[in-house]
């Protein structure tokens, strides 16, 4: 992995994980995964795609697992146009998700828009960390 996106996707993706997992010592191996974007695009880059690889090698790892691939942006646009821009930069990485061999059916896609920062902004500032997709690896419902 490269880059300083690629450094602040891991480091929030243990931030995250240790987070959402409050219940235990370390962060979960597991994920959330995070991808960035760059403004008004849903373009996986270089950096992107070895997140993508990590949540890949993850899921792999578990048998019978489900992928939450949830879409995310800033406030710069609308909340109308953010939920779409959303919804592309999700459908983008679970396109990914399926040419590495993870099969549709095992994903679901959520869009968010604005909806859950990661860094509280005023309506239209761009904040990268804001305009991401969080890849979770999910248990079979029982």
């Amino acid at each position: 992995m490269r880059g300083p996106i690629a450094a602040a996707a891991m480091i929030i993706a243990a931030l995250s994980a240790a987070a959402v997992g409050a219940q235990s010592a370390t962060a979960r191996p597991d994920g959330p995964f995070l991808l960035f974007f760059d403004w008004g695009k849903p373009d996986v880059t270089g950096d992107a795609a070895a997140v993508i690889d990590m949540a890949v090698a993850a899921y792999r790892q578990k048998s019978g697992d489900r992928l939450l691939i949830a879409g995310h942006t800033d406030r710069s646009g609308n909340a109308s146009y953010n939920r779409l821009a959303s919804r592309r930069r999700a459908e983008a990485v679970r396109n990914e998700l399926v040419k590495r061999g993870v099969p549709a059916n095992a994903m679901s896609v959520v869009a968010y828009g604005e909806e859950q920062p990661i860094v509280p902004t005023e309506d239209g500032v761009r904040e990268v960390q804001n305009r991401r997709v969080e890849i979770t690896i999910e248990p079979p419902v029982r």
